[in-house]
């Protein structure tokens, strides 16, 4: 699970960089029409942009809380994919907390790097990929102990 939490927020952080990098806050760049574009922004609230900058501290804790939680609990989760799923949920948890660390405004009170836009959903990261894919992967293999039983 180590591995997975590790890698998943390593490589967030690499493609935030790099979007830094290339990218200007606002400007898109379109890379299938208008429809699949990278837009660079910073985002104070919580995954594909919801909620709002007076939730930042909120989001923070939360993320710490269940990132902390994972290694607590993680001894004691037999089931590969659930072990999969809560560590994917728990790498994209601690990319975005890293940004919510380090990143300006200020510790604890960071915005988010986000960069990818799709139609006109939010714009979010690979970290709320994970997060997602993750829960769907917890839920899957979840359901499917249960059957077993």
């Amino acid at each position: 699970m180590a591995a997975v939490i590790l890698t998943v927020a390593a490589v967030d952080q690499a493609t935030k960089q790099f979007m830094l990098s290339w990218l200007t806050e606002g400007e898109p760049v379109y890379v299938i029409g208008d429809w699949f574009r990278f837009y660079l922004l910073f985002n104070p609230g919580a995954a594909f942009s919801m909620g709002g900058e007076g939730s930042t501290w909120l989001f923070t804790t939360i993320q710490l809380a269940f990132v902390v939680g994972v290694a607590i609990a993680a001894p004691r989760i037999h089931d590969r994919g659930q072990a999969i799923g809560l560590a994917m949920i728990a790498g994209g948890a601690l990319g975005n907390l890293i940004d919510r660390l380090f990143r300006e405004p200020g510790f604890w009170f960071g915005h988010v790097v986000d960069f990818i836009s799709v139609g006109d959903f939010a714009v979010f990261n690979l970290a709320d990929v994970s997060i997602t894919c993750g829960v769907v992967v917890f839920i899957i293999f979840m359901f499917r102990e249960e059957v077993k039983k």
